[in-house]
């Protein structure tokens, strides 16, 4: 019916009445909004890909990292063994020379050799604490303590140890956690010590605190501080300014031990010196599940 009673209807073909030009400003304003739709979703398509690239990277980049490191676990493992032999050598050897009468009348020499053998065992003991936890699964090698108990026995141990002229240590974690430690998380702080006395025999600052949920251990000197390029490349294996083979590799483990603990390194330059700040989950150190590091 409609067909056959199609009644054309005049209209009039001037300004805005123009329904060919409506039509044109209706398609002109759809191509518009589809070229805009096409270049926000060219946007966002390039820019996911920009951002999986860089997780690729940054996978690829851990990857080479953890098999640098189970490499330095294997040949750290092996010369641990390798050493276990001679230094036992050496310390009987040193127990025959105590006993010996040109020793046993020269205090000097008794001194010496005394000596000697406290740092044999100082060697047995890190080699000890190699293999407990060279490749091991938590558990071995672990001991449940507190916070501020394992704090207060790490600095003591390497005040000890390394007998630095002037140290000040302020525990300030309250309240206190209960926590599982192991030899890494305690050779992790050892290393940033070390590095702190390295760079300034007379001076090394200390400071534990809880910040939130969070450990936060915080090591100053006062040595020359970080080179720029050293400290925008802070973390990666050899950048060191000491100048001797293997140097970094104590900073590089101190980055992927932390990061595997869910936490993060900083280091900044100070007006004298440099400062070093750990943090640490409370959740990673009171975790008792399957965690390695």
């Amino acid at each position: 019916f409609l067909i056959f009673a199609f009644q054309p209807i005049a209209l009039p073909h001037h300004g805005g009445s123009d329904l060919l030009a409506l039509h044109l400003r209706g398609m002109f304003i759809c191509f518009v909004l589809a070229a805009g739709l096409i270049v926000i979703f060219m946007t966002r398509i390039n820019r996911n890909l920009r951002e999986r690239d860089a997780y690729l990277a940054d996978l690829r980049q851990r990857s080479a990292e953890e098999d640098h490191i189970v490499r330095m676990g294997l040949l750290a493992s092996g010369a641990a063994h390798e050493l276990g032999t001679p230094l036992s050598t050496i310390s009987v050897i040193l127990s025959d020379w105590r006993q010996m009468r040109g020793v046993k009348r020269s205090r000097e020499l008794s001194e010496d050799v005394a000596e000697m053998q406290a740092q044999i065992e100082r060697c047995k003991s890190i080699v000890t604490g190699i293999l407990m936890s060279s490749g091991h699964a938590r558990g071995e090698g672990t001991i449940r303590t507190t916070i501020r108990q394992f704090l207060d026995d790490l600095v003591q141990e390497w005040r000890l140890s390394r007998q630095p002229i002037k140290l000040d240590y302020s525990n300030g974690f309250e309240p206190d956690e209960q926590i599982v430690s192991d030899t890494a998380l305690k050779q992790v702080i050892f290393n940033v010590l070390d590095n702190a006395q390295e760079a300034s025999h007379d001076w090394v600052g200390i400071t534990a605190e809880r910040q939130d949920e969070k450990l936060v251990f915080i090591v100053k000197d006062r040595g020359p501080g970080f080179d720029k390029d050293i400290l925008a490349a802070l973390g990666q294996p050899y950048m060191s300014s000491k100048g001797r083979p293997g140097g970094g590799l104590g900073l590089f483990l101190v980055f992927n031990v932390v990061r595997k603990l869910g936490g993060d390194v900083s280091a900044r330059n100070m007006a004298e010196g440099a400062c070093v700040t750990l943090s640490l989950p409370l959740a990673a150190l009171t975790d008792g599940g399957d965690r390695e590091i």
